[in-house]
């Protein structure tokens, strides 16, 4: 049989089997309760992802389909080895890790977030990253606290 014929892995299946790792976060990875069990969960569905992967016979498919869930299981086990459970505040009397904080903006809008995890937030959900410009500037105020974001106060009304 010719080479022609013969079936070798190209440089377009290598590229597609070495994708890079997901960043980590150089901040400490802080997460609530619910975070570090989300964060076990998505460790789980790569590893099955991963798993189901394995069984592809044919070995460029089973590479190509291997290649995503095995960077999600490198980058979930380090964030779930890395995690640093932080309980839910005991106070309501300032911003906290885990707080729930209504603000009034300067055009009347009145917006809620619970500060969380990086992994965890989604502040389509209302919840956002301690990291966030915003969580750091509400970090450590009360109610009735003024903050100054691009050129926009921020007045905290409730902290939960």
């Amino acid at each position: 049989m010719s080479v022609a014929f013969t079936k070798e892995d190209s440089a377009e299946t290598a590229s597609e089997t070495l994708l890079p790792d997901r960043p980590v976060s150089p901040h400490p990875n802080l997460v609530t309760e619910a975070g570090l069990t989300a964060l076990e969960f998505q460790l789980d569905q790569a590893r099955n992802a991963y798993a189901a992967a394995q069984k592809i016979e044919d070995v460029n498919e089973r590479r190509r389909q291997s290649a995503a869930p095995l960077r999600d299981v490198r980058y979930f086990a380090t964030r779930v080895r890395t995690a640093q459970v932080i309980a839910d505040p005991t106070s309501t009397d300032a911003v906290a890790f885990g707080s729930t904080v209504t603000f009034r903006r300067d055009d009347g809008r009145v917006q809620k977030y619970r500060i969380v995890g990086e992994d965890e937030a989604d502040p389509k959900a209302g919840s956002i990253s301690y990291v966030s410009p915003v969580a750091r500037l509400l970090m450590g105020k009360a109610v009735g606290d003024e903050v100054d974001t691009a050129g926009q106060k921020l007045e905290i009304i409730s902290i939960s």
